[in-house]
């Protein structure tokens, strides 16, 4: 039986908590291009914003919109513009729009955008004075998952497939993740993050189901779950959090934990592991050495030269 979930009550928590800009939306550069459609469904489609300095062709950050409901999320342009970069903000398929179709597992929907908005763009970058080869990915609090997906998946591009975007490379040069949760498995984020419970609309069952069906899960946990597809080429992630590991006053305790910076830490010891050191993690007193925000993870992966 699929699960019903409160998308719009969980919308409305990570619009709440999203951290990509202080800016508002009125002082907002409009896009250069806007509604572009990279599928065939209404909530397939990007907005492309363009910086003021720098010449093209531009470097991108490609920014996810919302799992749990469709929309773009236009504040991430700001903190990347005045680099010199661009800025990809992309609406995609929900888990709403996953669960009202039956599709299992429903996060594969969002996963699967994630991957081919990449594609569509490097394809396209003439179009929109992008550089096709120096593209990033961002996501704040439930759109890291998809940038932590399509960084983790690897190189996923079918040279067979009838579709040209699909032929199109799907590596990236980085992923900068803000409060973000690397993982879907409930069990590896239960140990990372004690008593949290999180990403329940991703499997179509309730958060309990998912643990007394883990086995009968994890095939799916192995395809879709960043830290399942982490390696030792997973490109570099900066884990940004503005709250460290003690739970501020006045704060509600689950929402601190699904946001808390334990889940970078525990990422980063996986990646360790696997032989992977390009995971950083920067919260106040744990701090990254040179890049203390995210800004300056961005401006290091796509401007080397300036340095």
């Amino acid at each position: 039986m699929i699960m019903k979930f409160n998308f719009t009550k969980l919308a409305s928590v990570a619009c709440a908590l999203a951290m990509l800009s202080s800016a508002h939306s009125a002082d907002l550069q409009p896009p250069a291009y806007a509604n572009i459609s990279f599928g065939p469904h209404p909530h397939q489609q990007f907005d492309v914003f363009l910086p003021t300095k720098g010449n093209p062709p531009y470097p991108a950050v490609i920014c996810y919109g919302s799992l749990w409901s469709a929309g773009k999320d236009p504040r991430c342009s700001g903190p990347y513009l005045p680099l010199g970069v661009a800025v990809v903000a992309v609406e995609s398929r929900t888990l709403s729009d996953a669960v009202a179709e039956k599709i299992n597992p429903p996060v594969s929907w969002p996963l699967l955008d994630a991957r081919r908005v990449v594609q569509f763009v490097r394809l396209n970058a003439a179009q929109w004075k992008l550089d096709p080869d120096r593209i990033a990915l961002s996501g704040a609090s439930q759109a890291a998952l998809p940038a932590l997906y399509v960084a983790c998946a690897g190189e996923k591009a079918d040279p067979n497939a009838s579709d040209p975007v699909e032929k199109v490379s799907t590596k990236v040069l980085g992923v900068a993740v803000l409060r973000g949760q690397p993982s879907i498995d409930p069990k590896r984020m239960q140990e990372w993050v004690p008593g949290v419970e999180w990403g329940v609309p991703c499997w179509g069952m309730s958060f309990k189901d998912s643990l007394n069906k883990y086995d009968e899960l994890l095939p799916l946990i192995k395809q879709w779950s960043p830290d399942a597809l982490l390696n030792k080429d997973t490109p570099p992630i900066y884990f940004y959090n503005n709250e460290g590991l003690t739970q501020p006053p006045n704060t509600d305790p689950m929402g601190f934990k699904v946001h808390s910076p334990a889940w970078g830490l525990g990422f980063q010891r996986l990646a360790l592991e696997r032989g992977n050191h390009n995971v950083l993690v920067q919260y106040p007193g744990h701090n990254v050495d040179k890049m203390p925000s995210f800004t300056d993870f961005i401006r290091e992966i796509l401007l080397p030269v300036s340095k």
